[in-house]
């Protein structure tokens, strides 16, 4: 069969201002959208009979996660090649698509998805106008973070309107692709957070979880509405990722010292490059609150890039990049990207390198987002280096050797713009070597 060739572009209106949560422990990107506008307007991008034979492969608790995250089931078909067309199945709704990739036939309930004991041991972490996250532990006793999404409904949340089925599909494809690419041959990394599993369900928020909610607003004042006027009917999704530490810019202080700072920098510019080489990929909102930061024992980490293997010094701390609101990428000509051409609000913030940051962007692709410019990776390396030039570390006074390893990020920072992509900046910067 003819593979399929096609771009899928969500255009979604994000409106977004400075960070309002500087003070969670995880941070997921906070956005708000309008509706999502596919072309071409139907695409058949599944098997057609998966939606009725999913619920027989996947247990429906969402805390029993899978060893390894699939590729999306929009993109692939179980002989892991892209789907065309097939007659009868290009009537499929963006409600079924959602299905398809949680592997269910319907919504589930709360309890379903989340076993009571697991409820009950529910914490607030972190919030946006999306909706909350919630940390608890799966099954083999390992810390995951639940991202709980309220779609498709009429309720505002938060002063917002919800997210569509259509607009959730662009975060879910590009959350399993990257997920998946931790378990590739010719270029691979964890450098991205771990997506375990997703559920779509349909309820009233769980006591439980309200419980959970108010412990954290006496605690830290929540900006959002609590959720507790939602009704029998409405849909969430619930994604379950790793645990992935704390955002950098909560740091401030606790890291080490500047060889912390030049790994984490090394960390990310190894994923960004090996995301460009497997996925045309760019993040796109690469800020400080979407790098998530926790402590590993192992003193070297491993990626691979276009087939050879390389490995960098931790120096104790291992890096997840999260959010992926803005990004694009491509698998075999299929584009997946958001079109922030018309988002003027996002382009006239101010205080902060950030801003700029997206400013810059349109400036170089014309504010064309459909297409791969890679440098805008390079834009966010410069906006990281200058962050961490600026962070205070545990270790104050800097010896002969951490004097010349700052000195070393300050030409990193000084000249990374030169580069055409990640890929470019790890390949050739004196930094990495």
């Amino acid at each position: 069969t003819e593979m399929l060739r096609a771009s899928l572009y969500c255009n979604v209106c994000f409106k977004r201002g400075p960070r309002r949560l500087p003070f969670l422990h995880v941070r997921f990107c906070s956005s708000v959208s309008v509706p999502a506008i596919f072309t071409p307007k139907k695409l058949n991008l599944s098997h057609p009979d998966s939606v009725g034979r999913a619920s027989h492969h996947q247990s429906p608790r969402l805390m029993a996660s899978p060893l390894a995250t699939p590729r999306s089931a929009l993109l692939r078909d179980t002989g892991g090649s892209f789907l065309n067309a097939s007659p009868g199945a290009d009537d499929i709704t963006d409600e079924e698509k959602v299905l398809q990739e949680c592997r269910q036939s319907g919504p589930i309930a709360f309890e379903q998805c989340i076993p009571p004991s697991k409820m009950k041991a529910c914490k607030k972490i972190g919030e946006g106008t999306f909706g909350e996250v919630f940390s608890t532990t799966n099954e083999c006793g390992e810390p995951v973070a639940l991202k709980i999404i309220p779609i498709a409904g009429d309720r505002k949340v938060n002063g917002e309107h919800q997210k569509t089925f259509g607009e959730i599909l662009h975060e879910v494809i590009i959350s399993k692709e990257l997920s998946s690419l931790s378990g590739l041959e010719r270029n691979s990394t964890d450098g991205f957070i771990t997506l375990n599993n997703l559920h779509c369900v349909r309820g009233s928020y769980p006591e439980l979880l309200l419980k959970a909610w108010d412990k954290f607003d006496k605690q830290k004042t929540s900006e959002n509405d609590r959720p507790d006027f939602f009704e029998e009917d409405q849909i969430f999704l619930i994604l379950e990722f790793e645990f992935g530490g704390s955002d950098l810019e909560n740091l401030q202080g606790k890291l080490s010292s500047v060889a912390t700072a030049r790994s984490i920098l090394h960390q990310v510019t190894a994923a960004l490059a090996v995301a460009e080489q497997a996925l045309c990929f760019e993040h796109r909102d690469l800020h400080w609150g979407n790098i998530l930061v926790k402590s590993v024992k192992e003193k070297e980490g491993t990626f691979v890039l276009n087939g050879t293997a390389h490995s960098f010094e931790t120096k104790g701390v291992h890096v997840n990049i999260i959010d992926y609101s803005l990004s694009r990428l491509e698998i075999d000509g299929l584009t997946v990207s958001c079109d922030i051409s018309s988002d003027e609000e996002l382009f006239m913030g101010s205080g902060d390198y950030q801003f700029d940051i997206y400013r810059k962007m349109r400036e170089e692709n014309n504010n064309s987002w459909a297409e791969f410019h890679p440098h805008s990776n390079v834009l966010w390396l410069h906006y990281l280096s200058d962050k961490l030039l600026n962070m205070s570390y545990k270790t104050k006074g800097l010896t002969r050797p951490m004097s010349r390893l700052r000195q070393s990020i300050a030409d990193f920072h000084r000249h990374v713009l030169r580069y055409e992509s990640a890929t470019d900046a790890l390949r050739h910067s004196g930094l990495f070597q």
